[in-house]
């Protein structure tokens, strides 16, 4: 579990664990518990849920939680989570789902967290992202269209919730597919990573 990291040099996501409680349960506001959880978090809910996490890290589970980290010494800003099935998702397609504390909103770390799980997600397999979102929360819908996600539909869940569908092909960048020899394509260069700024 803990070899994973993923980074793009601002913000570092690694998974979700027990040392990040506290920082979780000081961090949640009433716009994750309406948006994200559905109900204040509890401290035995939150163990409960990392003993989750942890043993879908160490089993490749079709759920993996990452705390979102910033900064020299990494600060717990928030989570991102990919789920690899979940009965509403097709063949090759991933949920993924994301909040930030209050006071890390608004500085672009959501949406360079998506491009990071995106390309994680790709390297599992995965062929296109699902970002639900309900159509009141325009704050998480942009960070889906700025993370290069588009608009596919409103779709009514089992829950009776409408959730608008935001879809994304995810294709794995060429630093995570396997290296070519030297003598296969002479003359190309890389491309850097293009960069995200919000």
């Amino acid at each position: 579990m803990d070899q994973v990291r993923l980074s793009d040099g601002v913000v570092t996501l690694t998974p979700f664990r027990a040392a990040d409680i506290d920082a979780h349960l000081a961090g949640e506001d009433d716009e994750l518990v309406r948006w994200l959880s559905g109900g204040p978090s509890t401290r035995a809910a939150t163990e409960e849920y990392v003993r989750r996490c942890t043993a879908h890290w160490a089993y490749r589970g079709p759920a993996r939680v990452f705390g979102i980290r910033t900064g020299s010494a990494p600060v717990l800003v928030g989570t991102i989570d990919l789920r690899f099935a979940m009965p509403c998702l097709g063949r090759g397609q991933v949920n993924i789902a994301y909040g930030l504390y209050p006071a890390w909103r608004g500085r672009g770390l959501a949406t360079r967290a998506v491009h990071l799980v995106c390309r994680y997600a790709a390297r599992e397999g995965a062929t296109e992202g699902v970002i639900r979102v309900d159509p009141e929360n325009t704050l998480s819908a942009a960070v889906a269209r700025r993370a290069g996600f588009r608009y596919s539909e409103r779709v009514m869940e089992p829950t009776g919730n409408r959730l608008d569908w935001y879809l994304r092909e995810l294709v794995a960048a060429p630093a995570d597919r396997p290296a070519e020899r030297p003598d296969e394509h002479p003359a190309e260069h890389p491309v850097p990573a293009a960069g995200c700024s919000v």
